[in-house]
């Protein structure tokens, strides 16, 4: 950031009183605005159909041409479950049912929160959206392990696969502290 959004002149990476975290601070006689940056949360779901999983290849970067599960930001005004339908929905026009919450992941290296939902499809009748070039449902084995997009979307995969073998489905909770973890 080099320039308040409030008023327009250059910001400061400092301090501020009271505070124990650098902040971009609009100083220098000017509005003295703080600027509190959080993270990004990124929601999705893990769409299943008959012990299969539902991917979507990106037609967007990152990672385009890669496989992923339908995810994305979450957009002000709505909670994680509404947001993961929505990005169902956007990237694969697909029409699901909630099951739970299945997976959570932080990293705080590039400031992002996944949160990935498992969700039952209602219908096989999706097709690729806007940042999409193609959906498809995939069993176990015909999962493309090496093009898919993200780590984390590796990781739930996994989670799911060995998670469906005994029937239990906890809720996983990773903290993931460096870049080796995800190629994003």
């Amino acid at each position: 950031m080099k320039y308040c959004s409030h008023c327009g002149n250059p910001v400061t990476l400092l301090i501020p009183q009271g505070d124990n975290r650098e902040r971009f601070v609009c100083v220098d006689q000017h509005c003295e605005k703080i600027h509190y940056q959080n993270p990004c949360n990124i929601t999705g779901c893990l769409p299943t159909y008959q012990n299969k999983v539902l991917l979507c290849k990106r037609a967007i970067e990152p990672r385009y041409g890669m496989w992923t599960l339908p995810a994305g930001f979450m957009e002000n005004g709505e909670t994680t479950e509404q947001g993961a339908i929505r990005e169902s929905w956007e990237e694969a026009n697909a029409t699901l049912s909630i099951d739970k919450l299945y997976a959570l992941y932080n990293l705080p290296y590039i400031n992002q929160v996944y949160f990935f939902y498992k969700a039952e499809l209602k219908n096989t009748e999706f097709s690729p959206g806007e940042e999409s070039l193609e959906v498809a449902l995939f069993s176990e084995e015909e999962v493309p392990w090496e093009e898919l997009a993200f780590s984390v979307v590796k990781k739930t995969l996994q989670h799911y696969f060995m998670d469906r073998k005994t029937g239990e489905f906890p809720l996983h909770n990773e903290d993931l502290t460096n870049q080796r973890h995800n190629k994003r």
